[in-house]
């Protein structure tokens, strides 16, 4: 009698195949030059030659050059993504960030860096949504949430190991080791294969890619929205409390100055956590809705702990960041219902263009943060932006369906 596998060996197989490491590497990467730029933003500008009193502005025009660069790429990469295939997004994207990455060590004024931030941008916006398109295809629909809670993970881990590097290496140097890596797993992508669910499609009579066909619609609309609205208080706390905590460090009177690479790093130690938790939670649980609201009222309540306790000591401001991260830590569940909730002639275009519209959703937060800060003051702007984006998430979520046990083998029609 042939023995049959054990369960247990029979997911681990399912889930070490080469799509989702070479997924997971990936997202390594681009998270590692994502936020490579939140830890060097002080020192970099710095060495351009910019005053202390312009850190603040110019870090977040070159923040929203970033973001712009990823709206505009997270449309290109999801509609080529559905058209030529996931593949082609994976080669694409990881060389033009690996390319732009070290041109970043090679900027000697503002301009250029803004340039570049925003090809990198470009560069960036399709590796998550291409990465989880293809494991949430080529996984089973029961375990398909533990292939990403991985992607997700190794990501958060590409953000701290851009702490430790820029901690060891001058500035220039960092983004010569981010773009390095991105053209060593360039080569490892060689060995890839592609959906055999996109396969099947690609050889229908079907329209794929069209971004149209997400507005012409309004229920596709309104879950669209839907899925993005969700997402929000994630960058929230990335983008405006984390990236800017020297300057809420200085509104909230700390003792000691705060170091933004020491907070980016323990926020996505903290996500790390948090990622695998919520992964594991919705597998328990079968349900992803569940856990994201379990998430998102987490991260409000931290939000609000932030802004409103009375810190004075550093140590405790950094476990606060800590606790921030495990919080923001159902970005993987975030991206996996938004690749569930549309069929596979648009899923990959979904999948790459949510998660980037809301981090480009970054500058007009960011716009309206600073608008208030000018008005109200650092904290107060900051508490009303941030239960702004938690009120709208909670409202997208209650009317999201329920995908946790949905079949990825459909597609979308007019």
């Amino acid at each position: 009698m042939i023995e049959q596998p054990k369960p247990q060996q029979s997911l681990s197989k399912q889930l070490l195949q080469i799509p989702v490491l070479v997924a997971a590497l990936g997202y390594l990467v681009d998270m590692y030059d994502l936020f490579l730029f939140s830890v060097v933003r002080v020192p970099s500008l710095k060495a351009l030659g910019v005053a202390d009193d312009r850190l603040l502005p110019d870090g977040i025009m070159l923040l929203n050059w970033q973001m712009a660069g990823m709206l505009l790429g997270g449309v290109f990469w999801g509609i080529l993504g559905d058209k030529r295939g996931r593949l082609s997004v994976l080669f694409g994207s990881i060389l033009i960030y690996s390319l732009a990455n070290i041109a970043n060590g090679f900027v000697d004024s503002l301009p250029m860096y803004a340039a570049l931030r925003f090809v990198a941008g470009v560069g960036l916006a399709g590796e998550l949504g291409a990465g989880v398109t293809l494991v949430t295809e080529v996984l089973p629909k029961q375990i398909r949430g533990y292939g990403t809670t991985i992607v997700a993970t190794m990501g958060v881990l590409g953000a701290i190991m851009a702490y430790f590097v820029a901690d060891l290496f001058a500035w220039r140097i960092s983004y010569f080791v981010g773009g390095g890596l991105g053209l060593m797993l360039l080569v490892l992508r060689m060995n890839v294969f592609e959906s055999k669910i996109f396969e099947v499609v690609k050889e229908r009579q079907v329209k794929r890619g069209d971004l149209m066909m997400l507005f012409n619609n309004r229920e596709r609309f309104l879950k669209y929205i839907q899925c993005i609205l969700v997402g929000l208080p994630i960058w929230f706390v990335v983008g405006i409390l984390v990236t800017f905590s020297p300057e809420f460090g200085q509104a909230m009177g700390l003792t000691e100055p705060v170091v933004a690479g020491k907070a980016v790093m323990l926020t996505f130690t903290g996500q790390v956590f948090g990622d695998i938790a919520s992964g594991l939670l919705s597998q328990y649980f079968k349900s992803r809705k569940k856990v994201i609201g379990s998430f998102i009222a987490l991260s409000l309540i931290f939000v609000l702990v932030y802004l409103l306790a009375p810190m004075k000591d550093l140590s405790v401001f950094y476990l606060v960041c800590v606790f921030l991260g495990v919080a923001n830590g159902y970005w993987a569940l975030f991206v996996t219902i938004a690749a569930e909730l549309f069929g596979t002639n648009l899923r990959a275009t979904v999948a790459t263009t949510v998660p980037n519209f809301v981090r480009g959703a970054v500058i007009p937060l960011t716009s309206l943060f600073v608008y208030g800060k000018g008005q109200i003051g650092t904290l107060n702007s900051a508490l009303g932006v941030g239960l702004l984006t938690a009120t709208l998430a909670f409202i997208a979520l209650y009317f999201m369906e329920e995908t946790f046990k949905k079949d990825m083998n459909y597609v979308e029609t007019d």
